[in-house]
């Protein structure tokens, strides 16, 4: 019993001395390299040294041996996201964003259960978003505005009843807008501005009680402008505008004095901006050319 206990202790202080070098399991560390390659990452602005512990990689958070956290925000990576992201069984915040990453997204990142904050906004990845996405349910932030996405957008979005931001503004999205969207009642910023999108809005997003920003502009959205629109009682930011409603009814059981911005094409209602807030609200109203890379 003796020799088990200093065995333990043993064990766990060898343990702990792995976490304050920076290891991690080699199927992570397998996929951060795996990145890199993937990603041109000689040529990305702060590069990583391979051969350094895995937490003095730039943007890489290491918590108990485990991955939690990569944060590659404008550090020009180039290239496509490979297969095995899914390793990172333990990563609970991803930022990509604003970046040059191209290709579809790996079939396994929906694997990332454990992940809070999905941004990869403002880069060229195209392919559809996968239904799987509801495996992702700790998921509070999911942003891939300004990419080239195409496809619906998966009725699974509505089981993630913790996002509080869901954008996917500047993409090639079609169809309609799931109802299930209407089930997110944490949600704060709501935007599909300048896709395809078509078909009425959905009767339950007026469910959406704590939403302040909501942007569906430059879309097909057809039809009325749902009653259930009086609800939205935090609303702050409303853009509609460059659609084909044919009534406006709804927008009069809303209280237009409660917006920051609010924009639509009836000619009976002025559009009204707060000029210090339109920079931060438009959601990405410019996108990139497509010029057919993978």
């Amino acid at each position: 019993m003796i020799r088990l206990a200093i065995f333990f202790v043993f064990m766990t202080s060898f343990v702990g001395m792995s976490f304050a070098k920076g290891q991690v399991p080699q199927n992570e560390k397998d996929a951060l390299v795996a990145l890199y390659n993937g990603t041109n990452g000689s040529k990305w602005k702060v590069s990583w040294d391979l051969n350094a512990p895995v937490d003095t990689w730039k943007g890489v958070e290491v918590k108990e041996g485990h991955v939690v956290g990569i944060n590659l925000f404008m550090n020009n990576l180039n290239g496509v996201l490979p297969e095995g992201m899914g390793k990172l069984k333990h990563l609970t915040h991803l930022n990509l964003a604003f970046n040059n990453i191209t290709g579809v997204l790996p079939k396994d990142i929906v694997r990332l259960e454990k992940l809070k904050v999905f941004r990869l906004e403002m880069n060229r990845i195209k392919g559809t978003l996968p239904e799987g996405v509801g495996n992702m349910q700790q998921l509070e932030v999911f942003s891939m505005f300004n990419n080239f996405l195409t496809g619906t957008i998966p009725n699974s979005f509505g089981t993630l009843t913790n996002l509080k931001e869901l954008n996917l503004s500047s993409n090639n999205l079609e169809g309609s807008i799931p109802k299930s969207i209407g089930n997110l009642t944490k949600l704060e910023v709501l935007g599909f501005f300048e896709n395809k999108l078509n078909g009425g809005i959905p009767a339950e997003i007026g469910k959406l009680g704590n939403l302040k920003e909501l942007v569906l502009a430059n879309n097909h959205l057809d039809g009325e402008i749902p009653v259930e629109f009086g609800q939205l009682a935090s609303l702050q930011i409303l853009q509609l505008q460059n659609n084909r409603f044919n009534a406006y009814t709804g927008l009069e059981h809303m209280n237009t004095d409660q917006f920051l911005v609010f924009d639509s094409d009836n000619k009976l209602l002025n559009p009204k901006f707060n000029q210090i807030q339109i920079d931060r609200t438009r959601m990405a109203d410019t996108k990139f050319e497509d010029d057919n890379e993978n």
